[in-house]
């Protein structure tokens, strides 16, 4: 059987993120985040990570060489042998474009998912979303809040707001979107790959997971 590639698309909160790991968990599989890859060189505080760093504090994209060369990489690990999860890539054509010819050259044919969400509903998501500084575990003020306020459950640092959920920066997110990912959606459609739109803030994210679950089992069988 090939190696299962399942392309998480949709705008920025509509869950990809969620999705990726409870499907990591089910199917056994690598869950790749450029964004968490990206803040991780971010992190570290090296000379890529500092030029992430500006343009996503701002609400832009990183340009595509870079994350392109990440990606291209880290599929070539061996926690990707069985399959893997991209989450958060494709953002351009140019993103799409490259992975079709790698995925090609290693016989690998994705399944991708589009993950629905109102904007109303993303920028209230968002607006509302808590980091630990120090282990990363986030939460919401309004689904899944720490049990004192604004502080960690898991090490008790306070909580902070991502630049990039700062509501001014959701919007530019959203506009980002709109004008540089969104016709992705196009390209993966005509590319002939098994595509799929599943509605991702009707139910909770472990019924979400198990709709993708059930569609991924009827294109392999």
């Amino acid at each position: 059987m090939h190696r299962l590639c399942l392309i998480l698309f949709g705008p920025p909160g509509s869950g990809k993120g969620t999705q990726a790991k409870l499907l990591r968990q089910s199917l056994g599989i690598a869950h790749i985040s450029t964004g968490d890859m990206l803040r991780a060189r971010v992190a570290a505080g090296d000379a890529l990570g500092m030029e992430a760093a500006r343009v996503m504090q701002t609400g832009g994209l990183v340009p595509d060489a870079v994350v392109n060369r990440m990606v291209e990489d880290r599929i070539e690990e061996p926690d990707c042998e069985k399959g893997f999860i991209l989450d958060g890539f494709p953002r351009t054509v140019s993103q799409a474009r490259l992975l079709s010819d790698v995925l090609a050259a290693k016989g690998i044919s994705p399944l991708v998912v589009h993950l629905k969400v109102d904007y109303n509903v993303i920028i209230a998501r968002l607006s509302g979303r808590r980091q630990c500084p120090t282990c990363g575990a986030l939460y919401s003020v309004t689904s899944n809040a720490p049990t004192v306020s604004e502080v960690c459950d898991y090490d008790g640092s306070k909580m902070v707001v991502r630049d990039d959920d700062r509501p001014e920066v959701v919007g530019e997110r959203l506009r980002a979107y709109e004008r540089q990912t969104a016709p992705v959606l196009d390209f993966l459609k005509g590319a002939g790959y098994a595509f799929f739109e599943v509605e991702g803030a009707d139910a909770s994210p472990q019924a979400i997971a198990r709709r993708i679950e059930e569609l991924i089992q009827g294109v392999r069988s």
